[in-house]
């Protein structure tokens, strides 16, 4: 952003820009408020919320380039293309977290390349329910003791200590890979460290997960409200606008404490069913499954203001795998396919007729909620041989593209 004085030349000539674009512009897009600094109203919020994707990884360029069969500079043409702005699971680790050093450092070159391509863009992180035996080779830093009011001592974090008792949830993804235990002081101090490390890169935002079966040795949260209390005090301080945006997947409709609620806005998958007669065409419903249409909690948000319902989206979800893949296999499964992967599936057609249709059918449904659209996403169920999703029109860049870039570009351009 250009910094001038009152008076200059330069601002006339600036101003006379501003005021060219904004005419060229379409009314809706040149009226939109992307500003905030420490807290957000709901009008900017929902900005943010309509113009949200997924998109898995944006911030791993070793990842997108040599095993996604990626491109990051086509990745960032792409968002600054179609409008989007809050960028959701941009950078994460499930497991492995020894790597975490060089995926920040890595991190930290890409955001600086995004926000220098639209400075209102948010960059959302997500610290899931895993940790693993791998946390060991990490040590913790004199300022995460500090943070807790505890003397220093050289040492890594220790996985043990992170765990439930008893076993609960202990190997639940894998043997060495648990559930954390939120109520556990040393799950907080990895959770404040992780969320900290990513906010000093520019990270704005954070999906904290299945942030329920973190919590079971805690039914009032305190835990969780003592993490989310210290992790908002660093981004005050150390964020870019100093805030940060907190969500979770919240099958109970949300977590209200006196009236307050937890997160900033909540999500959770699309929770597709499948039409019978029509064989690999799903629907949206009120009521199926614990889809979260018209039940999300309202209360009193973290920046103040308060709401019967708290603004939400809804995105196309990974979970892995049936072994029934296009089969009517019902449960959380669309045609025994995780959500991306039976969109991932569809002819080209369809998945932007879909598009369209899921985004129409939740502005009309339930007018807080909105479609995280999908950009970038692992596939469990291959398609043509292609492990990963990418929204973009196929290039030499990115051949392997689903070709959605036009339709999002296009929903986003026709829509509030």
């Amino acid at each position: 952003m250009t910094h001038l004085t009152k008076g200059s030349r330069p601002m006339k000539s600036a101003l006379a820009i501003v005021v060219l674009l904004a005419i060229s512009l379409p009314l809706s897009a040149a009226q939109r408020d992307y500003a905030f600094d420490g807290n957000i109203s709901r009008n900017v919020l929902e900005n943010y919320l309509s113009r949200s994707i997924t998109f898995c990884e944006l911030l791993n360029p070793r990842r997108v380039e040599t095993e996604l069969k990626g491109n990051t500079q086509d990745n960032i043409r792409f968002l600054t293309n179609t409008g989007a702005k809050l960028i959701g699971r941009s950078v994460y680790m499930w497991g492995n977290e020894s790597r975490f050093d060089s995926l920040i450092q890595k991190a930290a070159d890409v955001v600086k390349k995004v926000h220098a391509a639209d400075p209102d863009i948010v960059l959302q992180a997500a610290a899931f329910e895993i940790v693993t035996e791998r946390v060991a080779e990490l040590e913790v830093p004199k300022w995460v003791f500090d943070e807790f009011g505890l003397e220093f001592e050289k040492r890594a974090f220790d996985y043990d200590a992170m765990l439930y008792d008893n076993g609960h949830r202990v190997n639940q993804w894998r043997r060495g890979s648990s559930v954390p235990d939120m109520s556990k002081l040393e799950t907080r101090m990895w959770f404040f460290y992780l969320v900290a490390r990513y906010i000093d890169v520019g990270v704005e935002a954070i999906h904290f997960g299945q942030v329920e079966i973190m919590d079971d040795k805690d039914p009032d949260h305190a835990a969780w409200l003592d993490l989310m209390k210290r992790v908002r005090a660093y981004a005050k301080q150390n964020a870019r606008r100093h805030f940060l945006l907190c969500d979770a997947h919240v099958p109970g409709g949300g977590i209200v404490h006196n009236g307050k609620l937890m997160f900033d806005f909540h999500s959770f998958p699309l929770r597709i069913d499948e039409v019978v007669e029509d064989p690999q065409k799903g629907i949206l419903k009120v009521g199926y499954l614990d889809s979260l249409f018209c039940r999300s909690k309202g209360g009193i948000t973290p920046s103040g203001w308060s709401c019967d319902s708290l603004p939400y989206i809804v995105e196309l979800d990974n979970f892995g795998s049936s072994r029934r893949p296009g089969q009517n296999i019902g449960m959380h499964y669309i045609w025994g396919y995780d959500e991306i992967c039976w969109f991932a599936h569809q002819p080209k057609d369809y998945r932007n007729y879909w598009l369209q249709y899921a985004w129409d059918w939740i502005r009309k449904t339930d007018k807080n909620g909105y479609l995280q659209m999908p950009g970038s996403r692992t596939l469990a169920d291959p398609v043509d041989g292609f492990r990963w999703y990418w929204a973009q029109k196929p290039s030499k860049l990115v051949p392997n593209g689903f070709d959605q870039e036009d339709t999002i570009k296009r929903i986003w351009a026709n829509s509030d």
